[in-house]
């Protein structure tokens, strides 16, 4: 089987209601997405996650000027040795960011192909699925506004919880009292209903205030506190799992096996949150995983892209041994954005849902979800 062409999708769609998390302001949806095509006649899709307010554009370029002419003529089922290629020929400009974003899209892709080509789904080929179904925890808590909205954040934690939700994720960092505040309400507004809460500021704050945050919340059993502080600060992380008795969360913004060798190696976090069209895709994630395992660190992969990185990510999370085994082990659990998104609501045939609070791993060939191609016209720039 040989690779045949490779075509990039930039899909956009402006929001009626832009919100706010701590590093700006989202206007639009937006996704890379690529299709890969063999010469048998089988089709992969993968993702390059639009990481933050990335345009794009970014990674589109890079997979059509540097990986394309790596990845056209050879054998998708090469998956590991690809990778590498891939890897080695952009490493002098790559490395981070939308490089290695452009290599995740293509990664993907290279598995759904594989997986096809055997009639099974990605799981299989990584070693079988330790789980059929996982527990989705609902993100949202976006601004609309800004500050002083805890009222209207404690309202959406009910709407939450109605819809069968028993884990969220508050966005916060924009300012410690503001979040403390509407922390306050909303831990009020779900007394009594066994929720579980996590928080994520999106590193909006240095190590002192970070650790204000984390203080003041340290009678909540939150589940995580994600990105306390920047990324690069892998000392601050260790400062702050050091200090701090709730589980620290990070690694979204981090790549590959060597990113995390660093994050790992200065004991920065409890849970790595690879985010599979960020990472370096899922061989790159599996990577991640071993050494995770290694050092004693869940995993737990974060998704805010499409319906094709929500698909990547629940392969992903079948084939994830547990960490710390218990006959009662912590599972790892879905990330399942709440807001607006239209290539995740109607980009595939049928929409990955939470069903009675689980999300079912699709179990069809691949990915297991197929593109509807009207929808992906519909917003292809």
């Amino acid at each position: 089987m040989k690779v045949t062409d490779i075509r990039v999708h930039v899909l956009k769609s402006p929001l009626a209601e832009p919100f706010a998390f701590s590093q700006g302001w989202v206007k639009q949806r937006s996704a890379t997405l690529v299709e890969v095509s063999t010469d048998e006649g089988i089709t992969g899709w993968g993702e390059a996650f639009a990481q933050g307010l990335e345009p794009p554009e970014i990674a589109a370029a890079a997979i059509e000027y540097a990986l394309k002419p790596i990845i056209l003529g050879a054998d998708p089922r090469n998956t590991e040795v690809l990778w590498h290629r891939m890897y080695h020929a952009t490493r002098d400009y790559g490395r981070k960011g939308s490089v290695v974003s452009a290599i995740s899209a293509i990664d993907i892709a290279l598995w759904d192909i594989a997986a096809r080509s055997h009639n099974v789904p990605i799981y299989q080929l990584m070693g079988g699925a330790f789980r059929t179904q996982v527990e989705p925890y609902a993100t949202g808590f976006y601004r609309i506004k800004g500050q002083g909205e805890a009222a209207r954040l404690a309202e959406e934690a009910i709407r939450h919880h109605d819809a069968g939700f028993r884990l969220m994720k508050v966005k916060l960092g924009y300012g410690v009292n503001d979040d403390i505040v509407c922390m306050e309400a909303i831990a009020k507004a779900i007394a009594g209903r066994n929720i579980t809460l996590m928080i994520d500021t999106n590193h909006a704050y240095g190590r002192a205030e970070a650790l204000q945050l984390g203080r003041a919340l340290a009678g909540y059993q939150l589940r995580w506190y994600e990105e306390p502080v920047v990324p690069e600060d892998t000392r601050g992380y260790a400062e702050m799992r050091e200090k701090l008795t709730m589980p620290i969360a990070g690694g979204e913004n981090e790549h590959t096996l060597f990113g995390y060798r660093e994050l790992f190696a200065a004991g920065s976090v409890d849970i790595a949150q690879p985010d599979l069209g960020s990472c370096g895709g899922i061989t790159a994630a599996r990577h991640i995983a071993a050494l995770a395992q290694s050092h004693g660190v869940a995993v737990n992969p974060h998704v805010w892209g499409s319906a094709i990185a929500q698909a990547a990510s629940l392969q992903m999370i079948a084939a994830l041994p547990v960490t710390h085994h218990s006959l009662f082990a912590q599972e790892p659990v879905f990330e399942y954005d709440r807001s607006s998104h239209p290539f995740r609501q109607f980009l595939i045939t049928e929409p990955i849902v939470q069903q009675d609070g689980w999300v079912p791993i699709p179990s069809g060939p691949g990915l297991g979800v197929t593109i509807d191609r009207a929808v992906l016209e519909k917003y292809r720039v």
